[in-house]
């Protein structure tokens, strides 16, 4: 059982909520420990879990780190939520970082089962490779979504660190990786062997000046995510609390706010956020309002997934110069997705979907007759 994995929460060492309001969510979430032992988890939604698995990161987190987090989150007051949320302490370190990643593995298997949404905190960001690895073992196609400043390739492919898991990803077979999106790339932290792979495999990516410029355009790349990682280096020195880490980066309130992209996604089933190398009060504080707007995202999910275009949608035909591409739009959520025509019927990923979630300026851009970047992206990768 996952249990002989998990180290439980010292609810002693929390002992300052006791004089708090009942009503923040330090006293209205179950929190596991050893005297109550771990409770039926096909009652909670979303399994919130600290991770210390640090031999691959740029940073060493001490155990301290996450006890900061949960005093400032258990601190907050929930929204108006009628969810379950469980915090299942930490997954120690296993013997090698390979025993690591297999314990982490089955407890994500063990909780999508009960389609309980882990939520993992700590460790670096190569911990996205048994996320990927628990929907390879049902042979589903996978979509990663990676808030990351940069790529995360590596050109020796037997080397698996904070800088190298998707070229582990990529490189396994049989693959089941369908898309890799990296939203808040940084130019200069990427090499340009990477950005030329990142053509090659038609893999999706919006850099941080436009994420920062318009954050309403990457709620559709959330939308189509089953695998969703932050790694916190993406964090500015303004929002991370430390005056010495990087002059650029993704500021509070857009971090925020794609973290409640990535909970209001009716397909996200894992979220992680890497990289916790800042402890100081901000950064805590920060880390702990994420975790809440992803949380508020789960709650107000719209459950439009699978998508059923027979009830509830308008369908706008686009007439190109040369292509007829097909939209939809909800008529509860107002969200927009567009149709995949794959001709190539040899090939299994058409089955996967043929609907990619989109925003309104792409059909604005297709009346234009100019083909949305995504669609074609798409396309490429189903032949």
């Amino acid at each position: 059982m996952i249990e002989d994995f998990l180290n439980p929460v010292d609810i002693n060492q929390y002992h300052q909520i006791s004089s708090l309001p009942k009503q923040i969510i330090g006293k209205n979430i179950k929190i596991y420990n050893k005297k109550e032992g771990l409770p039926d988890l096909k009652q909670f939604s979303i399994a919130i879990m600290g991770v210390f698995e640090s031999r691959n990161s740029f940073y060493k987190m001490e155990k301290n780190e996450l006890n900061d987090f949960r005093s400032a989150f258990y601190s907050l007051y929930p929204g108006n939520w009628n969810i379950n949320i469980i915090d299942l302490g930490n997954l120690e370190n296993g013997e090698t970082v390979e025993d690591t990643y297999s314990a982490l593995k089955e407890i994500i298997i063990f909780l999508q089962k009960f389609n309980v949404i882990p939520l993992v905190l700590g460790g670096s960001h190569d911990l996205i490779y048994p996320a990927y690895r628990s929907f390879q073992s049902k042979k589903q196609l996978v979509n990663i979504v990676s808030v990351d400043r940069s790529y995360d390739f590596s050109q020796d492919e037997e080397l698996i660190s904070g800088r190298s898991y998707m070229s582990k990803i990529i490189m396994e077979q049989p693959n089941f990786l369908n898309n890799y999106t990296n939203i808040g790339y940084q130019n200069y932290y990427c090499a340009q062997e990477e950005k030329d792979l990142m053509d090659r495999l038609y893999f999706d990516s919006i850099s941080l000046g436009d994420v920062l410029y318009d954050v309403k355009q990457v709620e559709p790349i959330f939308r189509d995510a089953d695998i969703v990682g932050f790694d916190m280096k993406c964090l500015s020195w303004q929002a991370n609390g430390e005056i010495n880490s990087t002059p650029n980066g993704i500021d509070s309130r857009t971090i925020c706010a794609l973290s409640r992209y990535a909970g209001i996604s009716d397909k996200v089933s894992f979220l992680g956020l890497y990289e916790l190398g800042w402890s100081n009060s901000i950064f805590n504080q920060l880390l702990a309002q994420i975790v809440w707007y992803f949380i508020e995202g789960v709650q107000y999910r719209y459950n439009e997934f699978p998508v059923n275009i027979n009830e509830g949608f308008i369908k706008y035909n686009v007439n190109l110069s040369d292509r007829e591409i097909v939209f939809y739009k909800s008529n509860m959520s107002q969200r927009w997705w567009m149709e995949l025509i794959n001709d190539n019927i040899t090939n299994n990923k058409f089955k996967t979907s043929t609907l990619l979630p989109c925003t309104e300026q792409d059909y604005e851009e297709a009346m234009k007759d100019k083909i949305p970047e995504r669609w074609f992206n798409a396309i490429k990768r189903l032949h």
